[in-house]
C-alpha cells in the first residue's frame, strides 16, 4: 500500500482570498488550489480537455473555468455539471494558517527510451550538452537530469540555441571530442542550424539532439512542426528520427561513432511521446571495443617519395592548419631537424608560440610580412593538415608536400608533388626517423629572429599613429601581447578584430578557435562558453569579438554570470561594420549601411551581474586589462576603437 505524503503548499490562507485559483506545488506535482465557500480545496491541475492549466483559471457563478477553452468544473468537487467526468481531487487540511495537500508518494522512476539514450550517450564519452529546455524536448531533459544528479553529464543552459551550437562545435575544435547541442522542435531546432555548418565545415565532432512534435500529428501542419530529418539532411552526415522500436542504445552509439570518426555533425531527433515510452527491455549501450585505432600508417611510396623530396630542398617550410593541432610535437620536431620556419594558417594560429625561434607566425590575409617572406623564399613547402584555402594563400608555385589524414583533402584544389595520406603523428614519426641526423638544409633560424624584429619594430611605429579618435588595433593586441596569461584558450570572431587579432597578437600557449570555412560572425562569445566547459578547468578563457559580432549574442552574458564562468570578453568596438565597410570602398562602392547604433556595453555587463570596464585612450589600456584579467568572475573590456587604425 503506498505511503500518503502531506505537502505543505502556502504559508498563510490570507495568500488566496475567497473565490480566487492558484497553481501549487505537491512534490513535483501542479496542483489547483482553490478557496470557495470558506473552503480549500484541490484539484489536478491539467483540464482533462487538452491540459489546460486550471490554476491559471476563475471561479464564475460558482464554476472554475479552464483558461484554455472556458470547461467548467466544480472548485471543490472537480465535477463538470451535466457530465460524468471531471478533475481529480486530493485531500486538504488547514492548520495553523497553513494548507496542506494529500498526496500519495510518488512512483519509482521507470525507465524511458530517452534515459537509455542518453546513459549510452555519456558511455560513449559525451558529458557536455548546452541547449534550451522546452516543451517538445522535456523527456529528453529529464534524461539529463538523471545523469546531471549521478555527476556523469553537465547541461549549460543558454539564451539562444544558436549559441548552443556554436558553443559545442568549440568544444569539438579544442578537443577533438563531441559535445551536444539541445533544442526543441521547429524553431528551436533551425535556430542551432548555423552553429551546426560551422561545425560540418570546420571538421568539428558535434551531436544535435532535438524534440519534435508527436508522431501522431506529423503531417497535420501541428504547431512547431517541421521535418527535422529533412530540415538537416545537409549539415548532418548521421540524421535519424527515434521511433518506438528502434534499437535505442545503438542508435545513440553509431550517432556518436559518425560524430567521432567523421569529425563532423550527427542529429537525432525525439518525437514527443517516444521520449516519454518505457525503455522495456532496451539497454544502454557501451563503447567498449566500438572504435577503431586512428594510427594509419601512410602508404611506403609516398612517404619515400615526402622522404627524398626533404632531402633534396635546401630552403624548406613548414605550414601547419587546424588539422594538425593535435600532432604539433611531431611537427616540431621536424622542424627543429631541419632547422625551419614553421607557418601557420590563420585557423592554426597558436598552435605554435610566436616566441618559439621556429616560429614564422600566421600566413596570408591574417598574416604578418614575416611568413608571407619565408613562403616565397622556400623551395620546397612541406604542409600539416591545411586545407589550401584562398585565405591562407599557399602558393601553387613552390614544390609541395602535403599530408593529411582525408584523401580527399590531398590535392583537392591543384596537384601537388608529393601527397602523403596517413594519420600525422604516425606520419611525423617516420619522417622524423627517416631523415636522420645529417640532413644537408640552410639553418634558417637567424633570418627568422632578424624576419621578427623588421616586424615588431613597424608594430611600434604604427603604435604612434593614435589620432585621438579610439585606439588603432595594435594598441589593443600588444597590450594583450604583454598582459594575458600565458595559457589562455582564446575564441574569435568574424571582422577586422580578426584580421588584426590574426596580424598583431603574438601567442604564447594559446590555442585559438574560429568559425574558419563558415566565417559566422558571433561566433566569439558563445564558442567562449564551449572552451569553458573544455577546457576551462586548466586554462582561462578569453572572447575577442567586435561590436557587430557581440551584438548578435549579447544576451549570452547572462549566461556567464547566471554560472559565474571566469570568461573574459575583450569587444573592439568601433560602431561599424568596418570589414563591410572596407569592402564596399575596395570595389569603388559607396558605404552602405554599415554603421552601428551601439549599448554602453561595459555598463550592459555590469547590469547583468558581471564587470565592465571600458578605454578610450592608449594611457588607459595596461591597468584596465590588468583588472579585467584579474577580476575572478565574467567581465567585459570594452575599447573604443578607431576604425581607420587596423
Amino acid at each position: 500500500m503506498k505511503k500518503t505524503i502531506w505537502h505543505k503548499v502556502l504559508e498563510d490562507t490570507d495568500q488566496l482570498p475567497e473565490g480566487r485559483v492558484m497553481t501549487v506545488q505537491a512534490g513535483n506535482h501542479d496542483i489547483c488550489l482553490t478557496h470557495f465557500e470558506g473552503k480549500f480545496c484541490a484539484l489536478d491541475n491539467k483540464c482533462p480537455h487538452q491540459g489546460g492549466p486550471l490554476g491559471e483559471g476563475s471561479i464564475e457563478n460558482g464554476l472554475l473555468r479552464c483558461p484554455w477553452h472556458g470547461w467548467d468544473y466544480h472548485p471543490c468537487t472537480g465535477k463538470a455539471p451535466g457530465y460524468d467526468d471531471g478533475v481529480q481531487t486530493f485531500q486538504t487540511k488547514v492548520k495553523d494558517g497553513v494548507v496542506y495537500v494529500a498526496r500519495e508518494e510518488e512512483e519509482v522512476h521507470i525507465p524511458s527510451i530517452s534515459d537509455v539514450m542518453i546513459e549510452t550517450m555519456v558511455n560513449w564519452g559525451i558529458d557536455t550538452v548546452f541547449g534550451m529546455v522546452g516543451h517538445s524536448n522535456l523527456g529528453v531533459a529529464d534524461a539529463f537530469r538523471i545523469q546531471e544528479a549521478q555527476g556523469k553529464l553537465r547541461y549549460i543552459g543558454i539564451r539562444h540555441e544558436g549559441a548552443a551550437s556554436f558553443a559545442a562545435s568549440a568544444y569539438g575544435k579544442i578537443t577533438g571530442r563531441p559535445a551536444a547541442c539541445f533544442a526543441i522542435a521547429g524553431p528551436g531546432s533551425t535556430n542551432m542550424y548555423t552553429g551546426m555548418w560551422d561545425a560540418h565545415v570546420d571538421r568539428s565532432p558535434l551531436l544535435a539532439l532535438t524534440g519534435q512534435v508527436a508522431t501522431q500529428v506529423v503531417g497535420t501542419g501541428n504547431f512547431q512542426e517541421l521535418d527535422l530529418v529533412a530540415a538537416f539532411s545537409a549539415v548532418a552526415k548521421f540524421n535519424h528520427r527515434v521511433q518506438k522500436d528502434s534499437k535505442h542504445g545503438e542508435l545513440m552509439s553509431l550517432a556518436v561513432k559518425h560524430a567521432i570518426l567523421n569529425r563532423n555533425v550527427s542529429h537525432l531527433t525525439f518525437p514527443d511521446e517516444v521520449q516519454f515510452t518505457p525503455a522495456g527491455n532496451s539497454q544502454p549501450a557501451s563503447s567498449d571495443h566500438r572504435i577503431s585505432s586512428l594510427a594509419i600508417h601512410p602508404p611506403t611510396s609516398q612517404l619515400d617519395h615526402a622522404i627524398h623530396m626533404i632531402q633534396k630542398a635546401r630552403r624548406p617550410v613548414i605550414i601547419v592548419g587546424h588539422g594538425a593541432r593535435f600532432h604539433m610535437e611531431g611537427v616540431i620536431a621536424i622542424g627543429q631537424k631541419l632547422n625551419c620556419p614553421i607557418l601557420t594558417t590563420f585557423k592554426g594560429k597558436g598552435q605554435i608560440p610566436d616566441a618559439h625561434p621556429l616560429s614564422g607566425g600566421v600566413l596570408g590575409r591574417s598574416g604578418t610580412p614575416v611568413a608571407s617572406w619565408f613562403m616565397n623564399e622556400a623551395d620546397l613547402l612541406i604542409v600539416f593538415g591545411a586545407s589550401f584555402s584562398n585565405h591562407t594563400g599557399i602558393t601553387p608555385k613552390v614544390p609541395t608536400i602535403q599530408i593529411d589524414y582525408d584523401p580527399l583533402t590531398l590535392a583537392k584544389f591543384h596537384a601537388v608533388e608529393g601527397m602523403v595520406y596517413g594519420e600525422l603523428s604516425v606520419t611525423c614519426k617516420l619522417i622524423h626517423e627517416a631523415l636522420g641526423a645529417d640532413i644537408q638544409v640552410t639553418d634558417q633560424r637567424e633570418e627568422l629572429a632578424e624576419r621578427w624584429k623588421i616586424w615588431r619594430t613597424e608594430k611600434r611605429r604604427r603604435m604612434g599613429e593614435y589620432r585621438g579618435k579610439g585606439l588603432g588595433a595594435v594598441h589593443v593586441f600588444e597590450a594583450l601581447n604583454r598582459l594575458i596569461p600565458a595559457h589562455a584558450a582564446i575564441a574569435v570572431d568574424v571582422g577586422n578584430n580578426t584580421y588584426s587579432f590574426g596580424r598583431y597578437f603574438e601567442p604564447k600557449d594559446n590555442p585559438v578557435v574560429m568559425s574558419g570555412y563558415l566565417g559566422s560572425i558571433g561566433f566569439a562569445l558563445p564558442a567562449s562558453i564551449g572552451l569553458w566547459a573544455a577546457v576551462g578547468h586548466e586554462r582561462p578563457i578569453l572572447a575577442v569579438a567586435g561590436d557587430g559580432g557581440l551584438g548578435q549574442y549579447l544576451a549570452e552574458f547572462t549566461t556567464l554570470v547566471n554560472y559565474n564562468l571566469p570568461v573574459k570578453v575583450l569587444i573592439l568596438n568601433n560602431q561599424e561594420l568596418g570589414k563591410i565597410s572596407k569592402e564596399q570602398r575596395g570595389i569603388d562602392l559607396d558605404v552602405y549601411h554599415t554603421h552601428l547604433t551601439n549599448p554602453d556595453f561595459a555598463a550592459y555587463a555590469a547590469s547583468c551581474g558581471g564587470l565592465g570596464l571600458k578605454v578610450r585612450k592608449p594611457e588607459e589600456m595596461d591597468e584596465q586589462m590588468k583588472r579585467f584579467f584579474a577580476h575572478e568572475g565574467p567581465a567585459l573590456l570594452e575599447v573604443h576603437q578607431d576604425v581607420g587604425l587596423l
